[in-house]
C-alpha cells in the first residue's frame, strides 16, 4: 500500500531505536519496516508473529501513541512514525498467506487445557502448539476471542481478525470447546485425571462491579461489559447515562452513537484526571457527539433518569478524597442507565478448588512466572492483573508459555 510505504520510507532507522523500547513485547521495529521496504512480507510477518503471536490485533488496538510511535524520535519534529498501520498490513498479509499446518509436530508432547480463550490464552496456546504440546482450549462463550470478540467494538476491531487466529490454531491441531465453563461440572482435577501434564486460566473479568445504590436492579439499568457482548439486542431508548468514564465505557457510548442514540452523557465521579480511558478514544468519543460531565456522583437510580450530585475534591494529610455536596442534588431524566465502573473474575473455578489463592479482589494470585498455589495450573491476563492492554497480556503470557513448557519438561522426562 503507498500511504503505508511512504510512511515507512520516514523511518530514519536509529542505531538506538527507541520505538522498540516503547514497545511492551520489544517488536524489531527497524529491522520489520527495512524488510518491508525490501518487499520481504512474509518474512516480516513470521518474525512479528513468532514475537508476538496477536500482532495483527495489536497492530489497531494497542495505544501507539503511548508505545512505539509516541517514543519514535521523530516526534521532536514532527508526528512518530505510525507503524501499526505498518505492522497490520504485514500481519494480515502473514496470516492470509501461510499455511500454519508447517508448523503442526507430528511427535506431540503433553497435553495441555487452556480456560479462556482470550487474548492470554489465544498467545499461549500458539506459543505451546509450536513447541509440540497437544492444546484443548475450553471457552464459556460460542467463540473464541474473549475481550477481543465480546468486549472490543466491531468499529475498533473487526471480528474477521479473530476468525482468521483461530483458523490458524485450528490449522496447528489446537481443540476447541466452546460454551463450557470449567467449575461446576468439569474441574481442574477432572482436567488432569484425563491426562493433562498443565493447565492455564486466562478467564479474564467479565463480571460487572455493581455501584451499591438504590434503583441498580431496575430494568433500565445495564452493565456496560455486558452490553458489548450483543448490543444489537439492547432497546435503550434515545437519551442514554452511561456511570463510569474508562475504556468500557468509551467503548459502549460510542456503540450507542452508532446504534443511533441520540444523547449519551457520561457520569465521571472525578475530574479530567479520572477519566482512565485511553486519550485518543476519548477524543474520539467526545468528536462523535458523547456528552461528559465531570465531578458527578450518582446517588439513585429511578425509572426514568438518575438523582445526581456534585463531587466534591478533598485533601487531608495528603490524601485526595472525594465528598458529595448533598446540597446540589438533582435529577436527570434519561431512558437508560449503563453501569461502567470496572469488573472483576467469576468464581466458577476458586470456588470449586480451595487450593487456588485469591487476594481481596478475587483475582487469581500467581508468582511472576504466573505459577499458582496449585501444583501445574498457570495464570495470567486480567483474572492476575486486573485489566490491561492486550500487549501487556502477550507480554506475561510468554513469560508464562515457557515456564510452563519447563514445568512439563521436568515433570515428565
Amino acid at each position: 500500500m503507498y500511504d503505508n510505504v511512504t510512511e515507512a520510507k520516514r523511518c530514519i532507522a536509529c542505531k538506538i531505536p527507541f520505538c522498540e523500547k516503547g514497545c511492551p513485547v520489544s517488536t524489531p521495529i527497524k529491522e520489520i519496516i527495512q524488510m518491508y521496504l525490501g518487499n520481504k512480507i512474509l518474512e516480516a510477518g513470521d518474525i512479528l508473529f513468532k514475537n508476538n503471536p496477536l500482532s495483527i490485533v495489536c497492530s489497531i488496538v494497542c495505544p501507539h501513541e503511548k508505545q512505539c510511535e509516541g517514543s519514535c524520535i521523530l516526534n521532536r519534529k514532527s508526528k512518530g512514525v505510525e507503524f501499526g498501520k505498518i505492522e497490520n498490513e504485514i500481519s494480515n498479509c502473514y496470516i492470509d498467506n501461510v499455511d500454519f499446518a508447517i508448523h503442526k509436530l507430528n511427535d506431540r508432547k503433553s497435553r495441555v487445557a487452556i480456560i479462556g480463550g482470550g487474548p492470554a490464552g489465544i498467545a499461549i496456546a500458539f506459543i505451546l502448539a509450536f513447541k509440540g504440546y497437544d492444546i484443548t482450549i475450553y471457552e464459556s462463550h460460542s467463540q473464541i476471542g474473549g475481550v477481543l470478540r465480546y468486549g472490543i467494538p466491531e468499529f475498533r476491531l473487526p471480528k474477521v481478525t479473530i476468525d482468521k487466529l483461530e483458523k490458524k490454531l485450528m490449522e496447528i491441531g489446537v481443540k476447541i470447546r466452546p460454551n463450557i465453563l470449567i467449575g461446576p461440572t468439569l474441574t481442574l482435577d477432572d482436567i488432569f485425571n484425563d491426562g493433562y501434564g498443565a493447565i492455564f486460566i486466562g478467564t479474564g473479568t467479565w463480571n460487572p462491579r455493581k455501584l451499591k445504590i438504590k434503583g441498580e436492579a431496575l430494568g433500565n439499568v445495564h452493565y456496560a461489559i455486558d452490553y458489548l457482548k450483543s448490543p444489537e439486542y439492547y432497546k435503550l431508548g434515545e437519551k442514554i447515562v452511561i456511570i463510569g468514564a474508562g475504556n468500557v465505557a468509551i467503548d459502549a457510548a460510542r456503540t450507542m452513537i452508532r446504534n443511533g442514540a441520540k444523547e449519551v452523557l457520561l457520569l465521571n465521579r472525578e475530574g479530567e484526571a479520572g477519566i482512565t480511558a485511553n486519550r485518543k478514544e476519548f477524543n474520539d468519543a467526545v468528536a462523535e457527539g458523547v456528552q461528559v460531565m465531570n465531578f458527578k456522583t450518582v446517588l439513585e437510580i429511578k425509572d426514568d433518569g438518575v438523582v445526581i450530585a456534585n463531587t466534591e475534591l478533598t485533601e487531608k494529610d495528603g490524601i485526595t478524597d472525594y465528598s458529595v455536596d448533598y446540597d446540589s442534588e438533582r435529577f436527570y431524566k434519561c431512558d437508560s442507565v449503563v453501569v461502567a465502573i470496572s469488573q472483576g473474575p467469576r468464581s466458577n473455578i476458586v470456588s470449586t478448588n480451595k487450593e487456588l489463592e485469591i487476594n481481596e479482589k478475587g483475582l487469581i494470585v500467581t508468582n511472576i512466572d504466573g505459577s499458582t498455589t496449585k501444583k501445574g495450573v498457570f495464570s495470567g491476563g486480567d483474572v492476575v492483573t486486573g485489566a490491561k492492554t492486550v500487549v501487556e497480556a502477550v507480554k506475561m503470557s510468554k513469560i508464562i508459555a515457557e515456564k510452563m513448557d519447563e514445568y512439563m519438561r521436568n515433570e515428565y522426562k
